[in-house]
């Protein structure tokens, strides 16, 4: 089999045992902070950690200024090594593999029927070295999806397929990927679609801006 072009191989070990991590309610910032008493742990996982593929506990602080703290299993703790307007870029080294990705939360999420509940969802693109995994498009919806449902990311005048399984979705054709991922830093926004189990089709829409940045300082963290 092919690791490199099969989806449910390729992230098999991102599918399990996930907890969210502590992420900014404004901008999907993973912002250090002051430790607390733990807050809520979900079966989903967003966005860093799935990038890192492990955590441990979470603590979040709730203040008007929202402050968050992530403890991650092997001391490795996520770091913020550059803002771009919606786009943070993070780097950190689960097990001693140093890991980088830009991530962000949608600037509109909407819900049919609305008003759904759902966890939070992110986008993010992740490099890991260590597996020669570069420029991996992510998406976390805040739900489990329908089987066998279509779940999209559309840019501009192009819509690329995902393959999805729990609450996660991937690029379905990793040979497109890069092309996903030009497609992000040429366009002003991307509209990702998804069905949950329960039949809600739900639209996120991301400001694409700080993108590029945030995919180039990730790549220079992780050369």
């Amino acid at each position: 089999m092919d690791f490199a072009r099969d989806p449910k191989t390729r992230h098999s070990e991102f599918l399990s045992g996930r907890l969210t991590p502590a992420v900014d309610t404004t901008l999907g910032r993973l912002t250090p902070g002051v430790d607390t008493t733990l807050g809520r742990l979900t079966p989903a996982l967003p966005v860093a950690l799935l990038a890192l593929g492990m955590v441990s506990t979470i603590a979040i602080e709730a203040s008007a200024a929202p402050v968050v703290r992530l403890a991650q299993a092997g001391n490795s703790q996520p770091k913020l090594i550059g803002q771009y307007e919606n786009w943070g870029a993070y780097t950190a080294t689960p097990g001693g593999k140093k890991v980088c990705f830009a991530l962000s939360k949608p600037v509109k999420a909407e819900t049919d029927p609305p008003n759904r509940p759902r966890d939070p969802p992110y986008l993010f693109v992740s490099t890991r070295p260590a597996e020669n995994v570069k420029d991996e498009v992510s998406v976390i919806f805040g739900y489990g999806l329908k089987p066998d449902a279509d779940a999209t990311i559309t840019i501009g005048g192009s819509t690329f397929d995902l393959y999805t399984q729990g609450d996660g979705g991937w690029t379905k054709n990793v040979a497109e990927e890069s092309r996903l991922v030009e497609a992000m830093r040429r366009g002003a926004d991307a509209t990702v679609k998804g069905v949950s189990s329960r039949g809600t089709t739900t639209t996120d829409q991301y400001s694409l801006m700080g993108v590029s940045q945030a995919l180039d300082k990730a790549a220079a963290e992780c050369r």
